[in-house]
Parts: structure tokens; C-alpha cells; sequence
């Protein structure tokens, strides 16, 4: 029984494959795209995919992506056209999730100034109102929620640089693996003319 024909990148030893399998090329891109096919965002269900399955391995694995075409091969530059088109797809929500984690450090320089700012306040307040510490409880319930209130206001800014910028930034390294990724088209049997169908709608 002979091989079934493949085209596209050469994938190293070692790889991870993620393997989907679809009957037309146009299955992995999102039809609502008005794109040219090499521009074109992938189908969501796709995404959701073959990033599921990326974010499941370890850091350090290397990913390759292998597509089981239910068609014969068609077009000569389609597997190159595909690879193309998946890894400016990646590259795109590199620099998405980039500028996320951009904007999320300039929001947390903010928070951090306006946090900063407003502890000092009310540690200031908590100790102009030491004169008044013997005036009644009052006074001390005020010391205390001042004080509460200022360390509270500082909670946003320790969120985001202790917390809130890892996922994204392991996000951007996943993408920027997935746009290196090599692709490789396996073809199927049957009509060696479908092709024609797949093309003019991508």
C-alpha cells in the first residue's frame, strides 16, 4: 500500500504533531472573514483547537501542526498558502496579546500612582487624628478605616504586577510558537478535482 501523499514544511524529530482533519481547506477559516484567504483569521472551533491542544503540552515542546486533507492535493502552493496564512493568523494574536499586556502594565503604573498617592493620604489623616485619639471611639473607628481604606486602594496595582501579567505573557509565548510552527497538509483519496470547490471560496 503506498504512502499517502504529503506537502508542506518539513517536520523535525522530536515534534509534537497536532493533527486535525478536515474535508476542505475553507473548514479551518472562519467563513464571516471578507479576507483574502492568506489574511484570513481561523475558524473560532479551530482556534479554539489547535491552542487547547498547544496549552496542554509543556513550554519547551516543539509544535508542528499536521492537516489530514479528506481531498487530493490540488493547487501546487496551497500547503505553503496554508502555512502562511496559520502563522500571520498566530502572529496577529502575538501582537494582540502583546499590546493587552502592554496596556495591562500602563493600567497597573496608574493604579499603582493613584494607590500610592491615596495610602499616603490617609496615613496622614490616620496621623493628624492622633490628637483626637482620646476624644471617643469615634476617632479610633475613623484612624482604622482610614488606614483600611489605604492599604485596600493599593490592592489593584499588587494584583496586576504580582498576578494578572503572567497568563498573558505565557499566552504571547504560546502564539509566538504557534506562528514558527512548521504546517504540513496529508492528502486523502477521491475526486481529483474538489479541490476546485475549496479554492474559489478561499
Amino acid at each position: 500500500m503506498s504512502e499517502p501523499y504529503e506537502a508542506g514544511d518539513e517536520i523535525p524529530g522530536g515534534s509534537t504533531l497536532i493533527e486535525v482533519r478536515v474535508a476542505e481547506l475553507r473548514q479551518l477559516f472562519d467563513a464571516m472573514d471578507p479576507s483574502p484567504f492568506r489574511s484570513r483569521d481561523l475558524d473560532p472551533s479551530a482556534e479554539e483547537f489547535i491552542v487547547g491542544w498547544a496549552r496542554e503540552l509543556p513550554r519547551d515542546t516543539r509544535l508542528a501542526l499536521l492537516v489530514h486533507l479528506e481531498r487530493p492535493a490540488g493547487q501546487p502552493d496551497e500547503a505553503q498558502a496554508l502555512r502562511n496564512a496559520t502563522h500571520a493568523f498566530f502572529q496577529d494574536r502575538g501582537r494582540a496579546a502583546r499590546l493587552r499586556l502592554t496596556r495591562l502594565f500602563q493600567r497597573g503604573r496608574v493604579s499603582l500612582v493613584i494607590g500610592l498617592t491615596f495610602l499616603g493620604l490617609a496615613l496622614s489623616a490616620s496621623q493628624l487624628l492622633e490628637r483626637w485619639a482620646d476624644a471617643g471611639g469615634f476617632v479610633r473607628l475613623l484612624q482604622e478605616s482610614l488606614l483600611i481604606g489605604g492599604w485596600v486602594a493599593m490592592w489593584r496595582p499588587i494584583e496586576i504586577f504580582l498576578y494578572d501579567w503572567w497568563p498573558i505573557r505565557a499566552e504571547v509565548r504560546l502564539f509566538e510558537r504557534l506562528a514558527a510552527m512548521p504546517v504540513r497538509i496529508r492528502y486523502g483519496a477521491g475526486d481529483a478535482d474538489a479541490w476546485r470547490r475549496d479554492w474559489p471560496a478561499i
